[in-house]
């Protein structure tokens, strides 16, 4: 089967459907095609419980504050032109999400409730209680199924992109229920397919997270950049026989909360004058440096001398998390380990949102765009994918779409028709990628076990090209085998990096000092 549309945009989180919308009202009698590998609402995205940073309290805050917030937190690896564009922007793109029909918290005076968070010198988190991603993805849904051109296609898998002389032409998508291979024609391809916390053994990432985008476009011979630079958040509640990982929000330690030892000892001082809100680089290596010395599971976030009503009121999802796993906030600490969060590297983009392959734009998680650097400031991300959205957008508004200018006849995607892969195969080894990518790639790296790991990734890689040739493989073959093209540079990267900054520590390197 094959389908030709204007715009092809993978992934239906905030960065992908900001720019379906705004491509459909441009464009009315354009076709504006978004493909997601589950529901539609499955996202990074869903799960954000902070919120959006953005500067609108202009007496006590302002874009400076904000910018060098930012700067900070990256540890000298942010692009200063890119981080000012970003922050500026802010305010706009946040008028247009309310215009979109996104709620946001306010005071009793009818003034945004800005919450503070570690990194930040000002409150200026805009939240939907501890919902805010959630929230978010129902109002851009809301908006895009009001676009008549905009078709979605859930539970399509892209497989790869559709490239010819380093022109992107489109994508390989699998057809999740039928099984068929769907060839789509596009003049602009957009990349919004998100993060990679599937690579880890413990994530805050809805298991959708497998890398895919930044995988094809390893593949498609992208460039990309600073993928060693994985952000592990705090404060993930320690559940151990809990199928999931429920995040217990920045925003928490910004209300007041206390990270404390099982003896009580409120430890954060001991590394940073900012204590709980310090960065989460540090709050992660300082969790995990107890950790080491007590040989303890997990650390604590008391949150006791807080105002439970008001605590309900800010944290209704996690107080209620908190119940189901036994830990009533008001009385009892809640334990807490860093888990994976966030990628700040990926498929490098300009100012634009246009990657090194022609046609090919991408925003959002997968993207290294400079705003980040080593490390990503708390609620910066949201922001990031609304205004790169943007910038795709008028970037796209002023080219022509043209599908006839390409000549070239693209086959039907092949696979070989073989034996079906066994299921267990594929678990065994993702189950083995992600204890070797969490004990070796995690929060404190060192070269042996990076060396050893890149070495067990490349055997893996080799393996799936031999089972490609055999079988007739499967949507969780396909994610197998994303989750190690994207590891490899991970480890790579963390190889070839002699300095530590921000959320990457690599054990006998040196720290930077700039800040």
């Amino acid at each position: 089967m094959k389908i030709t549309t204007d715009y092809l945009i993978l992934g239906s989180g905030i960065a992908g459907l900001t720019v379906a919308i705004k491509l459909a009202e441009q464009f009315p009698d354009r076709k504006v095609l978004v493909v997601t590998k589950s529901n539609e609402d499955e996202s990074n995205t869903k799960y954000a419980q902070g919120g959006i940073a953005v500067v609108i309290d202009n007496v006590t805050d302002d874009f400076e504050k904000h910018i060098n917030d930012t700067l900070l937190c990256g540890d000298g690896l942010c692009d200063r032109n890119i981080v000012e564009m970003v922050v500026k922007e802010g305010p706009k793109r946040l008028a247009e999400l309310i215009q979109w029909g996104t709620q946001f918290d306010k005071t009793a005076e009818g003034t945004f409730d800005l919450g503070k968070e570690g990194g930040h010198s000002n409150n200026r988190v805009v939240h939907f209680k501890d919902q805010t991603g959630l929230e978010i993805e129902r109002a851009i849904l809301v908006k895009a199924h009001q676009g008549k051109n905009i078709e979605i296609l859930d539970f399509h898998f892209a497989i790869d992109l559709m490239m010819r002389a380093d022109v992107c032409h489109g994508a390989y998508v699998l057809d999740e229920k039928s099984n068929e291979i769907i060839t789509i024609r596009s003049r602009f391809t957009v990349l919004a397919t998100g993060g990679i916390g599937q690579v880890y053994q413990q994530t805050t990432n809805p298991k959708v997270a497998t890398g895919d985008g930044i995988a094809m476009a390893i593949r498609a011979k992208a460039i990309i950049k600073d993928m060693e630079f994985i952000q592990f958040h705090p404060t993930a509640l320690y559940a151990p026989n809990s199928v999931s990982t429920f995040l217990i929000s920045e925003a928490v330690r910004g209300f007041g909360a206390h990270l404390k030892t099982k003896n009580g000892h409120r430890f954060m001082f001991d590394y940073d004058v900012r204590g709980e809100l310090a960065s989460r680089d540090i709050v992660s290596r300082s969790i995990e440096t107890e950790l080491k010395k007590s040989a303890d599971n997990c650390v604590y976030l008391d949150c006791t001398h807080l105002d439970r009503i008001e605590f309900q009121k800010h944290f209704p999802t996690i107080y209620q998390n908190c119940l189901l796993e036994g830990f009533d906030v008001a009385k009892d600490w809640i334990p807490v380990i860093p888990t994976q969060h966030y990628l700040c590297g990926g498929v490098v983009v300009n100012r634009h949102g246009q990657t090194s392959i022609e046609n090919l734009l991408a925003c959002g998680e997968c993207s290294r765009t400079g705003l980040h650097g080593a490390n990503r400031l708390a609620s910066n991300s949201l922001l990031e994918a609304l205004v790169y959205a943007h910038q795709i957008f008028n970037y796209l508004s002023e080219m022509e779409v043209n599908l006839k200018e390409t000549k070239v006849d693209f086959q039907d995607f092949f696979y070989r028709k073989g034996n079906l892969l066994a299921s267990d195969f594929t678990k065994i080894i993702k189950e083995k990628l992600q204890n070797v990518m969490q004990q070796n790639a995690g929060i404190v790296r060192n070269d042996t076990d990076l060396k050893n790991t890149l070495k067990q990734l490349l055997a893996w890689k080799n393996e799936c090209r031999k089972i490609e040739q055999e079988h007739s493989v499967t949507k969780d073959f396909l994610e197998l085998k994303n989750c190690i093209e994207v590891s490899i540079p991970i480890v790579a990267y963390s190889l070839k990096r002699t300095q530590n900054r921000g959320s990457f520590f690599k054990e006998g390197k040196t720290i930077n000092l700039q800040f």
